[in-house]
């Protein structure tokens, strides 16, 4: 017998039950598609083609790039699922999106492939990074829309190990096609713009109530105004604390992260004959394993058991011990503790979390703007890691104070998830 529940924005149960393997299986291969593109172009095919234009200048010529094209994207995720919000047309708000971001983003990257300089490589990077975030943000509404609240954690975990799969068969695909870039772009681009139309194609996204198929009558214009209904969501106590925590853990996370490399050359104890850059590889390996295994457990116990704040608040606390480890013991046995410890915790954070953050969005008309706007508390701190990152250890004693400054942020947000209410 099936039962009407809805929850949060979500649709009623019946019409999403029958096909709940089908969806998750299609966000899986979604959002694999959408980091064989991230990981492929950064990692490998960016880098490449900046370093051909100007071999001696490669690291300014690429933090150029990357920090512009870091900017749109912020921008572009909340902006396009605003607009995603205030589609109406017959396939539904989504599933244009979807589909027109896939299709895009397979036109900018062969654009990309075929630019020689760095301008125009950097405009090319932007256009796919603003058609792969109309994707993004599209795909990223899909779990609060068409996920009944009690399925939310499993199907956050399905897509939360989308990110390892999606990275590491990026990095293999690019460097199949690391001498041929315009063969590697079109590729990758094909991959993203298949999968978006397989999508759309496997599962139809239902109709609108017929009280929300017609647009709402257009307020008068005001800049005020419309900024403050985009940000709106934060003054929602339960979505801002939610936002919060999600910010700190990040900032935590990417402010030893990015500077693995050096802590192993200048702070770690290394025994002689021991290569930095190919212990970064093991430390990622035992990391993005651990991660994989703490999302699936994550999100299907926290299914199981019908709570969610438990699992965040304590893999927030782990990973705040976790990030001790290396600060009392600055060994690379401790650094393969920390990152086994350090990736189960975030892997878990990141799968429940997910799931806790579709249950206190605010408003179901605008569910895409608002995880666009929770999106500035992933891509946000990323940013700015480097900059603090690098104040810390010039200014605070060192890398030492980074493993610290990251296990206080991570106790902070332990401490953010406490004040929500709506959720257990």
């Amino acid at each position: 017998m099936s039962t009407n529940i809805q929850h949060a924005g979500t649709l009623p149960v019946e019409k999403k039950a029958p096909s709940f393997g089908r969806l998750l299986f299609s966000l899986l291969f979604a959002n694999v598609a959408m980091y064989v593109v991230y990981i492929s172009v950064l990692q490998i095919f960016l880098p490449q083609q900046v370093e051909l234009l100007d071999p001696a200048n490669k690291v300014t010529n690429f933090g150029i790039v990357s920090g512009i094209s870091a900017i749109v994207a912020t921008v572009a995720n909340p902006l396009a699922g605003a607009l995603s919000d205030k589609t109406r047309s017959r396939f539904g708000r989504r599933t244009p999106w979807i589909l027109g971001g896939g299709l895009g983003a397979l036109l900018a990257l062969m654009l990309l492939g075929n630019m020689q300089t760095l301008f125009w490589i950097t405009v090319a990077w932007c256009l796919v990074q603003a058609t792969m975030n109309c994707f993004q943000s599209a795909i990223t509404a899909i779990i609060p829309e068409r996920v009944a609240a009690e399925k939310r954690g499993t199907a956050s975990a399905v897509v939360g190990i989308g990110v390892p799969i999606g990275s590491i068969a990026g990095v293999a695909l690019a460097s199949m096609f690391a001498q041929s870039l315009l063969t590697g772009y079109t590729v990758i681009g094909l991959i993203i713009a298949v999968v978006s139309f397989l999508f759309v194609a496997l599962n139809h996204e239902p109709p609108l109530p017929a009280e929300e198929a017609q647009p709402a009558q257009k307020p008068s214009f005001s800049p005020g105004r419309m900024l403050a209904d985009f940000f709106s969501s934060l003054s929602h106590r339960d979505f801002a604390w939610a936002f919060a925590s999600r910010a700190l853990i990040m900032l935590g996370y990417f402010l030893v992260s990015g500077y693995q490399l050096y802590l192993l050359k200048d702070y770690i104890r290394l025994d002689a004959g021991q290569d930095p850059a190919a212990l970064v590889v093991t430390l990622t390996t035992i990391s993005t394993v651990a991660m994989v295994v703490a999302t699936l457990l994550g999100g299907l116990l926290s299914d199981k058991l019908g709570r969610r704040k438990i699992f965040v608040g304590v893999a927030a606390l782990l990973m705040a011990g976790a990030l001790l480890i290396p600060f009392f013991s600055p060994t690379f046995a401790a650094m393969m503790l920390f990152s086994a410890i350090n990736g189960f915790a975030f892997g878990c954070y990141n799968a429940v979390d997910t799931a806790l953050i579709t249950l206190v969005l605010p408003d179901q008309e605008n569910n895409a703007r608002d995880l666009g706007i929770l999106n500035l508390a992933n891509a946000g701190p990323q940013i700015i890691a480097p900059f603090i990152a690098a104040v810390v250890i010039s200014s605070l004693g060192g890398y030492s104070a980074l493993f610290v400054s990251g296990a206080a942020l991570a106790l902070g947000s332990a401490a953010a998830i406490i004040p929500v209410r709506s959720v257990r």
